[in-house]
């Protein structure tokens, strides 16, 4: 996900997604930890992610 996709998320959709990212973000983590995950840089993608979504998520409480 680039910064431009998460710009154009309204607060609800930035919400749900990072849900979904934190749910599987837990998931690929347990995968690492029990020797099942198949693609270890989809780990740094998600924390990556939910950077992003965090990021934006505190320019707009800065700018309201």
């Amino acid at each position: 996900m680039k910064m431009k996709q998460v710009r154009e998320m309204t607060d609800t959709e930035l919400a749900s997604q990072l849900a979904e990212l934190r749910r599987e973000k837990l998931n690929l983590s347990i995968q690492s930890r029990t020797g099942q995950l198949e693609k270890s840089a989809r780990v740094r993608q998600v924390r990556r992610d939910i950077a992003r979504i965090y990021s934006e998520q505190t320019n707009r409480a800065a700018k309201a």
